[in-house]
């Protein structure tokens, strides 16, 4: 018993003082003609969703209707209008918007 106590707290206290890996921050560079989803149809939903994974925050669905869905959203510190197709998941358009 004393043993398995003796091991866990050398395991713990290595895992505590051992050094981690720094964290880095990612960045995806998105442009127009960038393909979202591997030329694949995406539903609305799906293109807010690749959006915030290729690094935008606070995405707004503004228009999901017909072949174009628009988005707004904030990346860094500045606003975006993006536009997706709807049939291949392509960057059509990226407009910076003004404050």
């Amino acid at each position: 018993m004393r043993r398995n106590i003796w091991i866990a707290f050398v395991s713990c206290l290595l895992l505590t003082t051992s050094p981690s890996a720094p964290a880095y921050a990612v960045t995806v560079n998105i442009n127009v003609g960038s393909d979202l989803n591997f030329g694949r149809a995406i539903s609305c939903r799906q293109g807010q969703q690749l959006l915030e994974n290729c690094g935008f925050r606070n995405v707004r669905r503004i228009d999901c209707r017909g072949r174009t869905f628009i988005y707004h959203g904030r990346r860094g510190s500045s606003n975006f209008e993006i536009a997706l197709s709807a049939h291949t998941g392509r960057v059509i358009r990226m407009t910076r918007l003004r404050r």
